[in-house]
């Protein structure tokens, strides 16, 4: 790679799949300011499309992401710098959730530290049965704050505890097992197994598909009868919906829909 090559590739499809790949491979993907900054832009680009309906995030190279760049860092040691890192990477991983796309980690080698972070953040993920995860700060004298916090929403207390409290790799199965990642399959199957997992959310209505995230998340911050009521006010709006309509019509009538984001 030159310093003209992009530190996050785009490529678009006609039907509404967005991979982005992050393009540091000499240095395992980490997550310098300038990485973090291009995934940003290009997240806020495709948040605001209409034509975008899933994204998928991959990496280059033999890994997926090493997480922060530790020698950017050391060169770095201010705590103001620390803070506005750490503060935009925060920015970035609440994006992720924050648009209406569903998006989906394509892992297919080691993902540590923030790299981990950045799978437990995405909606959905599915990796290679070679890929290792790791939140691996500590064992340089760091405990992995920010990647615990999607840890801790994805698996459970102290299958994220123990992970974050040794700096242990787990493999691809135990991933799946603990709830970090969904789909598990064999590294030659894994574009196969993206566009299975992409192809079925192409499929369904883009309105309930947007809408239906947005709900899955805010309600995670609610209390039960709060997330119930806001549910149910996201489910009367959504069945009002050209698309809904289309899609019961369909179903009664034995045929396939014809939705129009509607």
């Amino acid at each position: 790679m030159t310093q003209e090559d992009p530190l996050v590739l785009r490529q678009d499809r006609a039907d509404g799949l967005t991979t982005l790949t992050l393009n540091r491979p000499s240095q395992f993907n980490s997550l310098s300011k300038d990485m973090l900054t291009a995934i940003q832009a290009e997240l806020d680009a495709i948040a605001a499309s209409d034509s975008v309906r899933v994204v998928v995030i991959a990496g280059a190279g033999k890994a997926f992401c090493a997480g922060h760049d530790l020698k950017e860092m050391r060169g770095n040691h201010s705590k103001a710098f620390m803070q506005a890192l750490f503060k935009q990477c925060g920015k970035l991983m609440l994006t992720i959730t924050q648009m209406p796309q569903p998006i989906i980690a394509r892992v297919h080698g080691i993902a540590t530290a923030a790299g981990c972070q950045l799978v437990s953040m995405c909606d959905l993920a599915v990796a290679a049965d070679v890929s290792k995860f790791a939140v691996s700060g500590i064992n340089v004298g760091l405990f992995c704050s920010t990647p615990a916090v999607g840890l801790a929403r994805n698996l459970g207390r102290k299958a994220a505890l123990e992970m974050l409290l040794t700096g242990e790799f787990i493999d691809a199965m135990e991933a799946k097992a603990k709830g970090l990642v969904n789909r598990v399959v064999p590294a030659d199957a894994l574009d196969a197994e993206i566009e299975r997992l992409a192809g079925s959310i192409l499929a369904k209505s883009a309105v309930a598909v947007r809408m239906g995230k947005g709900m899955f998340y805010q309600q995670l911050e609610m209390g039960l009868s709060e997330a119930y009521d806001y549910a149910s006010e996201v489910m009367a709006c959504n069945m009002m919906s050209d698309d809904a309509g289309e899609g019961i019509d369909a179903f009664m009538q034995k045929r396939k829909p014809v939705y129009t984001g509607r």
